[in-house]
């Protein structure tokens, strides 16, 4: 480098090595996890037997919880985004539990909350993810105790 002071070279190559760590990462910025609210993730059963499972979604690729269990029976699940930009849904993976769950929640924008109710009576893992951020892991599973 013909012509630059010589305390000039340093810089440029550590500006240089700077910007290339930066222009290489692939993955989105992901903010820090949110703490979950109270009762979230937690299975209970209402007076006429319904079980009750509230997760919670937020500004990130993360269901807290991500996995949770139930007894064959009726399913009341509420999601809740207390993200503040990212939209979410939720749906149980088609073709892969031990039976068809067609109940969705089909968009969930940053604040808002909605709540589904099915039955299951067949044991076994259910997936389920948000189909909008499936790639980047946002995803998570029922089980169905038998």
């Amino acid at each position: 480098m013909k012509g630059l002071p010589r305390r000039t070279v340093p810089v440029i190559a550590v500006l240089s090595l700077a910007g290339l760590l930066v222009g290489c990462s692939k993955e989105p910025a992901v903010p820090p996890p949110t703490e979950a609210r109270p009762g979230v993730g937690t299975v209970t059963t209402d007076a006429d037997g319904v079980q009750e499972i509230t997760l919670q979604v937020q500004d990130d690729y993360v269901f807290t919880p991500h996995a949770f269990t139930v007894h064959p029976g009726q399913v009341r699940l509420t999601l809740i985004n207390v993200g503040e930009q990212m939209v979410h849904n939720f749906r149980f993976k088609p073709d892969s539990g031990p039976a068809p769950i067609e109940e969705q929640i089909d968009i969930l924008p940053a604040g808002e909350e909605e709540t589904i109710e099915f039955e299951v009576t067949d044991a076994g893992a259910y997936p389920f993810e948000c189909s909008f951020h499936v790639q980047l892991g946002q995803v998570g599973t029922m089980t169905v105790s038998g």
